[in-house]
Parts: structure tokens; sequence; C-alpha cells
């Protein structure tokens, strides 16, 4: 068989393997993907399905992501906008609704700048656009806010507004 060009990504894998300290043998039980199968991903024999590089990377405990790009199968820019995904969904300290509104806001910067947002996310838009101004209420509710420069906080706003003209 010839090796096919998969981007390095059969020593890649190796190099993750045995930094993982995982024979093979382990690595295929570990994966459900029979070790002769691995061991030609690893020699570059076969190129692996995105299901395939998933179980793997679980099992290595590292990015599917990095192996998609590597094996072809996802763009650079693709992988870093869907690790910048997966780290907003997965921060406890907000909640869903902040969650949408962060993305709906990156999705906003990137088509500013140029780039499609990602094809699952066009939904997400749409249902954004529909409670924009709740969004930007949301987003502006924390405590940690600051108000933005036309805002005046407190009970005095209106007494430094409108001062009397005889005084």
């Amino acid at each position: 068989m010839a090796s096919l060009n998969v981007g390095n990504l059969g020593e890649y894998l190796r190099e993750q393997r045995r930094a993982a300290q995982l024979s093979l043998r382990q690595l295929a039980d570990a994966t459900g993907v029979s070790n002769p199968y691995l061991s030609q991903i690893e020699r570059g024999l076969r190129k692996p399905s995105a299901d395939v590089l998933q179980q793997v990377a679980k099992a290595l405990r590292i990015s599917a992501e990095t192996l998609y790009v590597r094996a072809g199968i996802l763009d650079e820019r693709e992988r870093e906008e869907l690790e910048t995904r997966a780290v907003i969904l997965a921060d406890p300290s907000i909640n869903e609704r902040q969650k949408s509104v962060l993305l709906q806001i990156y999705d906003s910067f990137r088509r500013e700048n140029g780039y499609a947002p990602a094809p699952d996310t066009e939904a997400d838009a749409e249902v954004g656009s529909d409670t924009k101004a709740g969004a930007d209420a949301e987003a502006g509710s924390g405590a940690e806010a600051a108000p933005g420069p036309h805002v005046q906080a407190g009970p005095d706003a209106d007494a430094k507004e409108h001062h009397d003209p005889h005084s």
C-alpha cells in the first residue's frame, strides 16, 4: 500500500500515543478501533474518518479539531473558530443566554472582518436578530459591566443634566 498524504497525521498520533504512554493495543481498547487499523493510520496507510479521529482524540485527551486539521478534514481557521466556540460553550461561569449573546457578538465581529460564521451558527444568528435589544440589555446587565458614556446612573442623574440657569 502506498502512503497517503494526511499531513503527518500518523506521526503526530504516534507521538501523542507515546506521550500518553499507551501501546497501540491499549489505544485500540480505549477507542474501540482495531489495533491493525490504528497501526495503518500511524504508518500513513489509511486515512481515518472524523468519527475515528474523534475517538482517538478523546482517548489521548487531545483536541479532535487538531486531528481534523492534520488529516485535511478541517481548515486551520475553522479549527480556531470551533475551539473558540467550544470554550465559550463550556464556560460554567456564564449562563446559556449569555453564551448565546457572546456567540452572536463573536459572529458579528467575524462578519465585520470578512469571515463567514460557521454553518451551524446561521440559525443562532437568525434567532438572535429578533431579540437583539434583549441581548444588548442582557449583555450589559452584569454588575461588572460599566455603563456606556451616554448613561448616567444614580439619583442625581437628572440634577446634573438640568441645572438652574439663575444660580
